[in-house]
């Protein structure tokens, strides 16, 4: 089976071709241009869709909450304005007469390392993504959990300082205000306003920055408060964590050792791994959708 698969995000479109041995060829990223919004997004990806003729199947995995029934997008942030309520399945079967799976990006990303990536010698595990905010997937019996209402896991969204900062979610103290790269970055800010990015943060390191150092701490701290709770609730045995920074395998293992130290002993053989298929991760997800995956 030919499936192409589109990862769409606030600020990139990727798209590929997946086959059913989930071998990944033609990728290519094209610009979300998100504040045009959802309408506009929609019929650019459609354009872009048509570049990959032919295909048998389409894999969606997008930003946003998603009724993965209808693939209808239930409820997205103002990062792509007029997103909510967009029928994405509806549209793009009668576009292709072809069968299309719409999944929120985290799901996708963690079905993306269940099935080829960090996951797939695992059948429970949590994922979670630390980047604009911070994601979350659960995996339990080799399947995705979404809960009463199809949109489990929002682990960005616990309070671990109440009356904290204000959320985008309309609540305080949330997660990720606290854990998220975007944190990270405002807080290196309030030290340097030169640092704009993660990337210039760990280079930063590198020349002993002492201040960075002690907020790139404090961060980590905030990452470790979350996953504590999280494991005191789901003892899994695994936690698989994504996102550019987590590609910094001294802060997984800096974080995993403070991990070690903060939980109740019988809690501690929990193991935190990198994801390890980076953008490929729900690309591969989207295209599982449409692949039987026996054992």
């Amino acid at each position: 089976m030919r499936i192409v698969v589109a990862d769409i995000g606030g600020t990139t479109i990727k798209v590929a071709i997946v086959n059913e041995e989930g071998v990944l060829t033609q990728y290519t990223e094209y610009d979300t241009e998100s504040k045009k919004g959802g309408a506009y997004l929609v019929q650019k990806l459609m354009n872009i869709l048509k570049g990959f003729l032919p295909f048998e199947a389409i894999g969606i995995s997008t930003a946003g909450q998603v009724d993965t029934k209808t693939g209808t997008i239930t409820y997205a942030n103002d990062n792509i304005p007029a997103y909510t309520g967009m029928k994405l399945q509806e549209l793009l079967e009668k576009a292709f007469h072809v069968p299309v799976k719409v999944e929120n990006d985290v799901n996708a990303a963690a079905l993306g390392e269940l099935h080829y990536g960090a996951g797939k010698e695992q059948t429970a595990f949590l994922c979670l993504t630390y980047g604009t905010g911070v994601g979350g997937a659960i995996i339990m019996d080799s399947k995705l959990y979404r809960g009463a209402n199809g949109v489990a896991a929002e682990f960005g969204h616990i309070i671990v300082h109440p009356n904290g900062r204000n959320c985008n979610c309309g609540l305080k103290g949330c997660y990720e205000q606290y854990a998220s790269t975007t944190a990270l970055i405002r807080q290196v800010q309030a030290v340097d306003s030169s640092y704009q990015n993660g990337r210039q943060v760990f280079e930063a390191l590198k020349q002993e920055n002492k201040k960075i150092e002690s907020v790139l701490s404090q961060w980590m701290d905030e990452i470790v408060l979350g996953l504590v709770s999280l494991i005191h609730c789901f003892n899994p045995s695994v936690i698989i964590v994504g996102g550019g920074v987590m590609e910094q395998s001294q802060v997984v293992e800096e974080i995993t050792r403070r991990v070690r130290k903060q939980v109740i002993h019988s809690f501690s053989n929990v193991t935190i791994k990198q994801a390890v298929l980076g953008n490929r991760a729900g690309l591969l997800g989207a295209a599982s959708l449409h692949i039987r995956h026996d054992g």
